[in-house]
């Protein structure tokens, strides 16, 4: 068995274990939480006169469901019906499975924060070498200034900023919704344009508090890697700047792979002040709308996604650092 098979077999008998886990953890918290929904629904029908039994019934036609039976039954029932990928359905959308309302939220949530990560991520890890070559040089100090500034400046601030900058003294962008309801849905012109102009102030807010991050750890990196033997014995035999340029950039880049893969798992997580200030029905907004209307089944649906999300990135982060750093391989193989 090869080195990438036997580390993929492993990290996938812990990711399951974890999802397990996280997932029976999620059920008991979720469940103990006082204030049911449906229970409060049945008690007002029976005061409203109508028999037990058909109270019972109401409910389990409106919801869909009706939880019955002991709490291990209940949960024996949820995993199950985790095995077949069925969650249960929404309690305050009635009859709406609970993976239909989280996918209809990640579409929201996935395109700006992806399309905001890999944009902070290859402006930071580029302005992050120059900062780093030119760190006793005005522009290297600008460079980290801008960094540290901008990384220290919470996401909701920035997401103000720019609403106040350019929807309002300047207003030049929408700040609310993720679309005009005035263009149709559907893959014509008009529709897409207006996607993409409400997504920039979001994007540009996910760009903007991940870039200072970014550019630091890089800057950090490469001052790192300039101290390594390789790249003395490269100047030493007069290898050109431009190749020793690569050497530095593909060596002090790799780490950052890992943390990348991270943020992408992370980004299913949405940024709840963001999707709030911007109007933004992805799944921070999900979450919120989900205590207040004390829907657990979405609720506990949203964590497990997350956790699946966080769990497959770290995944496919070892993996890619396996398959392009050499001396992970050679490490693995020598055991």
């Amino acid at each position: 068995m090869t080195v990438i098979a036997r580390r993929l077999a492993g990290h996938l008998a812990r990711g399951l274990v974890m999802i397990l886990v996280v997932a029976t953890i999620s059920f008991f918290i979720v469940n103990n939480i006082p204030g049911d929904p449906m229970a409060a629904r049945y008690e007002k029908l029976v005061e409203q006169g109508m028999s037990p039994e058909a109270a019972a019934q109401g409910v389990k036609v409106l919801y869909g469901f009706l939880p019955s039976g002991s709490l291990w039954e209940q949960y024996t029932d949820y995993m199950s019906g985790l095995l077949r990928l069925d969650l249960g359905a929404s309690v305050s959308r009635p009859g709406t499975p609970v993976l239909d309302v989280l996918g209809e939220s990640a579409k929201w949530t996935v395109l700006p924060v992806l399309a905001g990560t890999l944009l902070s991520f290859l402006v930071g890890i580029v302005l992050g070498v120059y900062a780093a070559i030119k760190r006793t040089g005005k522009l290297g100090d600008l460079l980290a200034i801008s960094g540290s500034l901008l990384h220290g400046i919470p996401q909701y601030v920035l997401a103000m900023l720019l609403v106040v900058i350019f929807a309002t003294l300047i207003p030049v962008l929408p700040a609310d919704g993720p679309v005009d309801i005035l263009f149709e849905p559907g893959f014509n012109a008009g529709y897409i344009g207006s996607l993409i102009e409400h997504a920039v102030l979001p994007v540009a807010t996910y760009a903007l508090s991940a870039y200072g991050g970014w550019i630091l750890a890089m800057k950090s990196s490469v001052v790192t890697v300039l101290g390594d033997d390789f790249i003395l014995a490269a100047e030493l035999r007069g290898m050109k700047r431009s190749i020793i340029f690569r050497y530095i950039a593909r060596n002090a880049i790799l780490p950052l792979f890992t943390i990348l893969a991270l943020s992408l798992g992370l980004l299913l997580g949405g940024a709840v002040f963001i999707e709030k200030i911007f109007n933004y029905p992805g799944l921070g907004m999900l979450l919120i709308s989900s205590i207040e209307d004390r829907d657990y089944a979405v609720m506990g649906g949203a964590f497990l996604l997350i956790t699946v999300a966080v769990i497959v990135a770290n995944i496919v982060a070892d993996l890619f650092y396996t398959v392009i750093d050499p001396r992970v391989r050679s490490g693995e193989e020598a055991r």
